[in-house]
């Protein structure tokens, strides 16, 4: 009995420090650029202003960072091999604030036990430096030598003792790529710094030190990538606690929050978040909420799927963030998680207010010349440019796939990659042919039985005005009053100048295409505008800013509608019904799951009414977390205004038309409706004579 008592006991015991370090090295470095993270990492914190980053083989021969930050003395030299050994803190209470990169002490050790490693190091008031070399996790030498003030590692053949995990690294052209981007981001958070990535044919990234971010960019992407950028206007204010969040503590009174950076117009779309860099204190995260806050941001402004490109700095206390969540310190965890939320979606949002661009209707143009060393990093690999032609890497990086931008560069550099034009928008063609065959094979359309009219959800009076808060000619005034212009100032060779929304003013409608698109004409050239969508956005925007001046009022439907709600619904239901309430709607609980519907919005039939409110609590229940009252209100001002809006298939008059331009004209976002459509398309008489043959 006591030898199986024993025998169950021995089961468990402690591994060796050997085998400890290898478990730590899989949480850690999981592949080269983990290692560059680590090591780029401690020189940062070292206060080196200049970087050098060496690799072979993808890094995975060889990986080098030299720095001139402060080295070290012998002592801790050796002391940084050590599990746990860290100069960056001396208590548990440092764990609240965090100021440096690295703190665990394990980057050193875990390297060590799966590479050879080799280090080299003098601090400024010693003679001669330290070497000290490892393999597989033991030490081989350690011995003066003569170098200069700095710090120096080498890291030989990752994972030679671990084959297994070697054998899942991938290309060298992958891996290089992954060096590169991350290189690429620490670049991007430390402007004033000097960073070097060589290989041992080029040199991919060497950049010298600037003082402002956009001299940053332009360094590594070059001008037509920042041409796409809007600078975001530095907003900072006192950090505060939302509704659900705990009050703030006496200490945290004066802490305050800055945002910084850049974010794409809203004609920069790209097709995943490859392009988005977001830093809290100068640290490279993946935080889910500030990526929904960039969504919010660009919520009924770009439609759903497509993702900005941003480079987003957030800079508050220390004490406000934990970094301490994550084994490779890439998620952080905010105090105030709603706060920062907000005050990030609105300080882009106030940088997209200064932008209003339309979509062009451009024909075919020639894709520019890509550049070697930039490899597209807005534009190419899944990025689109509403009324311009991309080019696209045809490099190893566009194989690759999962580079982000400073992937792209490297691949782009080690494979040579050219440039090929890639689809780009609908462009305006010329038939080959001028027959009525030819005509429908292009897309357009012969004259023949004409449309019948969808039912009509805007009743028209007989002075032209509507039932909803959008007035036509002969009415009151219109409540929206012009927001402020921005041009498009990047102007490209290849795409010219996107129209302003002070260009639509003056647009003379000529008619309608299919009872659905009006076809106006002005100084500039051709519009095509989709009646419906302009519509849209132009109550949308007069939803919002009625309700945020107050409770709106509805309109009492002669016969409830009883609808019966889904056990989500429900719960939703609950939750929003006082905002419902306050945007026009009238309800009353029937039963466990039943909802009479007494009123509704203006401008919304009886038989529209139980779809709009199915649709606006579907929509909110797909939320991945609490929805602030801003979105709640942009949700149901977005859903409302789409069923109360003109639809297609719908005659207008000359003045009907005349009014639905000149309020586009002062809408804030005339370029899309709030689910992200375009609105306005414009041919240009540049782009008329040149499919005519004149120039």
């Amino acid at each position: 009995m006591e030898q199986r008592l024993t025998e169950a006991m021995s089961q468990i015991r402690i591994l060796p420090d050997a085998i400890a370090n290898k478990i730590a090295a899989g949480e850690v470095v999981e592949r080269p650029a983990s290692v560059v993270k680590e090591l780029v990492e401690n020189a940062l914190d070292a206060g080196a202003k200049s970087i050098r980053v060496e690799t072979e083989s993808g890094g995975k021969r060889l990986i080098r960072v030299i720095d001139d930050g402060c080295g070290m003395n012998h002592d801790d030299a050796l002391l940084a091999f050590e599990r746990h050994a860290t100069s960056k803190l001396r208590a548990a209470e440092d764990l609240l604030s965090i100021a440096t990169l690295g703190f665990r002490g394990e980057a050193l050790p875990t390297i060590a036990a799966i590479s050879r490693l080799v280090l080299e190091t003098r601090t400024a008031d010693e003679e001669q430096g330290m070497r000290v070399e490892f393999a597989g996790g033991k030490l081989v030498s350690v011995k003066p030598a003569g170098l200069p003030e700095g710090t120096s590692i080498a890291v030989h053949d990752i994972f030679y003792c671990v084959p297994a995990r070697r054998k899942f690294l991938k290309s060298e052209t992958t891996e290089l790529g992954h060096i590169a981007s991350l290189v690429t981001h620490y670049a991007l958070a430390h402007p004033e710094k000097h960073f070097v990535l060589k290989t041992p044919s080029q040199e991919i990234v060497n950049v010298a030190p600037v003082e402002r971010l956009a001299d940053r960019v332009y360094q590594l992407f070059g001008q037509e990538a920042l041409a796409e950028l809007l600078e975001i206007p530095p907003a900072e204010g006192p950090v505060r606690a939302a509704i659900t969040e705990p009050g703030l503590d006496a200490d945290e009174e004066s802490a305050k929050i800055r945002i910084t950076g850049f974010t794409s117009r809203p004609e920069v779309q790209r097709a995943n978040r490859n392009g988005t860099y977001i830093f809290v204190n100068r640290r490279l995260v993946r935080d889910r909420l500030l990526l929904h806050a960039i969504t919010e941001a660009y919520r009924n402004i770009t439609p759903m799927g497509v993702f900005p490109a941003v480079l987003l700095f957030v800079d508050l206390p220390y004490r406000e963030v934990d970094v301490n969540v994550h084994p490779s310190k890439v998620e952080v965890r905010f105090r105030y998680p709603q706060f920062v939320h907000d005050f990030t979606r609105d300080a882009i949002r106030n940088a997209l207010a200064n932008v209003r661009p339309i979509a062009g209707f451009q024909p075919g143009m020639k894709a520019p010349a890509q550049s070697s060393r930039l490899g597209m990093p807005f534009g190419g690999n899944g990025g689109t440019r509403t009324g311009i032609s991309e080019g696209d890497g045809a490099g190893a990086a566009h194989a690759a796939g999962h580079a982000e931008w400073g992937a792209q560069t490297a691949a782009a550099a080690a494979a040579g990659a050219g440039s090929a034009p890639v689809a780009g928008p609908p462009r305006a063609a010329i038939p080959t042919s001028f027959s009525p065959g030819a005509m429908l094979e292009e897309g357009f359309e012969s004259s023949g039985a004409p449309l019948q009219p969808l039912e009509q959800r805007l009743q028209f009076g007989a002075e032209g005005g509507t039932e909803f808060m959008a007035p036509f000619p002969g009415t009151v005034a219109s409540a929206v009053a012009p927001g402020p212009v921005g041009a498009f100032n990047g102007e490209m060779e290849r795409g010219g100048v996107l129209p302003r929304p002070e260009e639509i003013s003056d647009l003379k409608p000529l008619g309608q295409v299919s009872n659905s698109f009006i076809i106006a004409v002005n100084g500039e050239g051709l519009w095509i505008v989709d009646q419906h969508v302009a519509h849209e956005r132009i109550l949308f925007e007069q939803h919002l800013r009625a309700r945020r001046a107050g409770v709106m009022g509805g309109q009492r439907m002669l016969v409830p509608q009883v609808v019966e709600l889904s056990p989500r619904q429900l719960a939703t239901f609950d939750q929003i019904a006082e905002e419902l309430r306050a945007n026009g709607f009238e309800t009353e609980l029937m039963g466990p799951r039943s909802v009479a519907i007494l009123g509704a919005p203006a401008g919304i039939t009886s038989g529209d009414a139980e779809r709009l409110l199915a649709e606006i609590l579907d929509g909110i229940a797909k939320e991945a977390q609490a929805i602030s009252i801003d979105s709640l209100q942009a949700k149901i001002a977005a859903s409302t205004s789409c069923h109360a809006a003109i639809k297609v298939n719908t005659p207008l008059d000359s003045q009907k038309m005349e009014w639905l331009l000149a309020e586009l004209s002062k809408a804030e976002y005339p370029m899309s409706c709030p689910h992200g459509r375009p609105v306005v398309l414009r041919y240009t008489v540049r782009e008329i004579e040149r499919a005519f043959k004149r120039i």
